[in-house]
């Protein structure tokens, strides 16, 4: 009668452990488990955002800097998908949403080379309007992520 009790608990912990065993199993379906981490976020197409001061009179300057100077080298650079060109007439401010394939991609750019490239478009645009300095200030830089 002992023996048959011991072999009956013995039997039910085995039960109690292969139950638990097999509900960790299938809770790797589930749904948070699975959410990406921040490492893995890097992966997401990001949206670089820039809003500049453009004033109207100077508008036609800063497109032509723009198409001449930052598009042949934007359209060069590793996850550059396109972007598109915005201006706010009573603002006088121009919105710039760069899209990118990755945020990984995007701040690989060395921003020495930024850099040049933005002396190369602020030359282009002095020279244009034969004046000492840049007059589109920048106001805001950012990101945005694609929601779904």
């Amino acid at each position: 009668m002992k023996l048959n009790l011991n072999l009956k608990k013995k039997i039910q912990r085995f039960c109690l452990i292969l139950i638990c065993l097999v509900v960790l199993i299938f809770q790797s379906g589930v749904p948070n488990l699975k959410a990406l981490n921040m490492d893995d976020y890097q992966g997401e197409m990001v949206i670089e955002e820039l809003r500049l001061k453009v004033p109207g009179d100077v508008k036609e300057a800063w497109l032509n800097a723009e198409k001449e100077i930052w598009e042949p080298w934007l359209s060069s650079q590793d996850g550059f998908l396109g972007r598109q060109l915005f201006w706010d007439k009573e603002k006088e401010e121009a919105l710039i949403l760069v899209n990118w394939k990755n945020k990984k991609l995007w701040k690989s750019i060395p921003m020495s080379e930024v850099n040049v490239v933005q002396q190369k478009f602020e030359d282009n645009v002095k020279a244009a309007l034969n004046v000492g300095e840049n007059p589109f200030k920048l106001i805001y830089e950012g990101e945005l992520d694609k929601q779904r």
